[in-house]
C-alpha cells in the first residue's frame, strides 16, 4: 500500500528567510513520488447523521456527536455499528442556513460529576439572524436529554446567510477554552478588535469572561479582552500537541489554506478591507499579508495555488500509530480527503502524507478526534447518510 506524499517545502516556516516574495501566494505543494507507508484500518462506526460537525467522547464510553441542522445524537459506543440514539434538547432557536447551524461541541473534562458540555451555535430568534453563541448543558443521567445551563458566551458575529460560521472549540492545557470563529465574510472583522469574527477566543470555560492573562486584557472594549490571536479567515480546526503548543486550520479563498501555530496577540494577517480601503469582501489578498502587515505570523503550512477546504485536526499520540505517531491529522471537506502533517518542534511542516484509504473513499471529511481507545474517529460532511469513522493501523 503506498501514500500520496506532498513536500510544501517553499511553505515550511524553517525556510521562511529563503528571500523569496513572502507578501504573494506561495507556489503549489510539489509531488514526489509515492512511498511505502503503514496502512490503515477504516471501519463505520454510525450512520444515518446529516452533517456531523463534532465528536465528544463521555467517559461512560458512549459519545455525543452535534450534527449541523440543529440536532444532537448520541452513540451507544465506539465500535462498529454502534447505535444511534438521539438526545432530546430544545435547539429550536438555531440558525440553520448554509455553512451554519450547531457546531462546535466540547465535554467538559469534569463531565464525570456535573455532566456538562457546551456547543457553538448559529442564533436565530422569529427567523432573524442574531449572532453566533456558546451555551452550555447538562446531559441526562440516561443520555436522552440535555437541558440548558446558560448562554456561555454571546455576541459572535453571524451571517445571515451562514457564510463563515466556523466555531470550533477546544482545551487548552491550562484549562481555558479556545474559541475559533469565522470572519462572518465582512471585510474589516478579521482585523477590528471589537468583533470576535476571525479570531481565536480564549476565556474561562466555566464564565466565559477573558482570563487574566490574556493578550489585551487591559483593553477598553470588553471583547477585545477576549481576543488569544486575530487576524483569521475561517478557522475549522484547533488542535493541542502535547506540549502544549496550539494549532489552527483554516479555509483559504480559492488559494492557501493554513495550518497556523497560534502566538498570544499574533496576527495572521488576513484583511479583505485593505485597511479600509476598499468596502468589499476583497478575497484576492494574501491569506498572510506580510506587505501590510510585516510582523504577521508566517503559515506552518499552506495549500498554496489551491483548496483543500481543511477542516478539523488533532495529534495521533501512542505508539499504536508506529510511522504517524505524532503527526498532524487533519481533514478535508472539499478535498475529500485525510491529511497527515509532520510537524517539527518549532512547527515547521516537514511532510504531508495522503493515505489511500482516506483519499476520496467516503466523500468529504470535517471532524477529527482521537478518542479514548487511540483510535482516530472523523466524521463524514456529506449531508446524508454520513457517518462516523473509526481509524486504526492493523
Amino acid at each position: 500500500m503506498h501514500v500520496r506524499r506532498f513536500v510544501a517545502s517553499v511553505l515550511v516556516l524553517a525556510l521562511a528567510g529563503c528571500g523569496a516574495d513572502t507578501a504573494s501566494r506561495p507556489t503549489p505543494a510539489t509531488t514526489a513520488p509515492p512511498a511505502p507507508d503503514a496502512q490503515l484500518r477504516v471501519e463505520v462506526v454510525a450512520e444515518g447523521l446529516e452533517h456531523p460537525w463534532e465528536i465528544g467522547f463521555l467517559p461512560d464510553g458512549t459519545a455525543l456527536v452535534s450534527q449541523r441542522p440543529g440536532r444532537i445524537a448520541r452513540l451507544a459506543d465506539h465500535r462498529p455499528g454502534a447505535l444511534v440514539h438521539p438526545v432530546q434538547a430544545d435547539l429550536g432557536d438555531v440558525l440553520v442556513a448554509g455553512e451554519g447551524g450547531l457546531m462546535g461541541l466540547l465535554v467538559h473534562p469534569d463531565f464525570a460529576t456535573d455532566r456538562q458540555f457546551t456547543t457553538c451555535q448559529t442564533h436565530q430568534v422569529d427567523g432573524r439572524a442574531v449572532d453566533v453563541r456558546l451555551i452550555t448543558w447538562r446531559l441526562a443521567e440516561d443520555g436522552s436529554r440535555a437541558d440548558r445551563v446558560g448562554d456561555l458566551l454571546t455576541g459572535l458575529p453571524v451571517n445571515t446567510s451562514g457564510r463563515h460560521s466556523g466555531c470550533r472549540l477546544a482545551l487548552a492545557a491550562d484549562g481555558a477554552l479556545l474559541v475559533g470563529t469565522g470572519d462572518t465574510a465582512r471585510p474589516g472583522a478579521s482585523q477590528d478588535r471589537t468583533s470576535l469574527g476571525g479570531k481565536v477566543l480564549r476565556i474561562d470555560l466555566h464564565t466565559g469572561a477573558p482570563l487574566p492573562d490574556n493578550p489585551f486584557i487591559g483593553a477598553p472594549d470588553p471583547r477585545e479582552r477576549l481576543i488569544y490571536t486575530l487576524g483569521h479567515r475561517n478557522v475549522q480546526g484547533l488542535a493541542l500537541r502535547p506540549d502544549g503548543q496550539v494549532f489552527s486550520a483554516e479555509h483559504g479563498p480559492d488559494f492557501d489554506d493554513e495550518i497556523n501555530l497560534l502566538r498570544p496577540g499574533g496576527n495572521y494577517g488576513w484583511d479583505p478591507s485593505q485597511g479600509g480601503a476598499v468596502q468589499s469582501y476583497d478575497e484576492s489578498v494574501p491569506m498572510t499579508d506580510l506587505q501590510r502587515f510585516p510582523d504577521a505570523v508566517r503559515a506552518a503550512w499552506s495549500s498554496g495555488n489551491g483548496t483543500e477546504a481543511i477542516c478539523s485536526a488533532t495529534f495521533l499520540t501512542g505508539p499504536q500509530w508506529g510511522r504517524y505517531e505524532g503527526m498532524l491529522a487533519v481533514t478535508a471537506l472539499k478535498g475529500s480527503k485525510l491529511l497527515l502533517l509532520a510537524v517539527q518542534p518549532g512547527g515547521a511542516v516537514s511532510e504531508v502524507l495522503i493515505p489511500p484509504e482516506l483519499d476520496g473513499t467516503f466523500g468529504r471529511l470535517r471532524a477529527a478526534h482521537q478518542g479514548p481507545d487511540g483510535a482516530l474517529y472523523l466524521s463524514t460532511s456529506n449531508g446524508q447518510n454520513d457517518k462516523v469513522l473509526r481509524i486504526t493501523t492493523p
